[in-house]
């Protein structure tokens, strides 16, 4: 799994004109699925997400979670992230998951995190969407959660 994660002072997801997610300050968190992951991946990168240490402590460094702040999650959909782009000038798709397996571990993570913290927000997976985003810094973090090797 990969999560794309910038501190927000703001962020919202709008589908149709309608805003079918939004926070404050918080993080708003790209989320990508590639082949071979599961749920135990997608429970790792909300685990990680919870606890990434981003927001500045009284000391000014970044030594505070977005649970230490009681800040807001946006988690967004983005199967994007998941693009091979080492050649061309179009990017292949092939390491993302599929669509099904993709929906389904987006919508695992997304209630993961909502078992876990009192503020999630979401885009709508599959949507064309509109993300409004004020990073905050900027900061942004690019996280990896790989699935086990296979040995053999």
């Amino acid at each position: 799994m990969i999560g794309l994660l910038q501190r927000a002072a703001q962020a919202s997801v709008t589908v149709d004109g309608e805003v079918v997610g939004a926070i404050g300050r918080g993080l708003m968190v790209l989320v990508c699925a590639e082949k071979g992951d599961t749920e135990r991946e997608a429970e790792a990168l909300v685990a990680r997400l919870l606890g990434y240490r981003v927001f500045a402590d009284a000391a000014g460094k970044m030594n505070r979670s977005v649970r230490d702040v009681e800040g807001g999650l946006l988690l967004v959909p983005q199967f994007t992230l998941a693009a091979d782009t080492r050649s061309g000038t179009r990017p292949s798709f092939s390491p993302a998951a599929a669509p099904e397996d993709g929906r389904r571990l987006f919508d695992h993570a997304v209630r993961h995190a909502r078992a876990l913290h009192g503020s999630v927000a979401t885009g709508r997976f599959g949507a064309d969407m509109q993300v409004a985003l004020v990073n905050d810094g900027p900061v942004t973090f690019w996280l990896r959660i790989d699935p086990p090797r296979v040995s053999g």
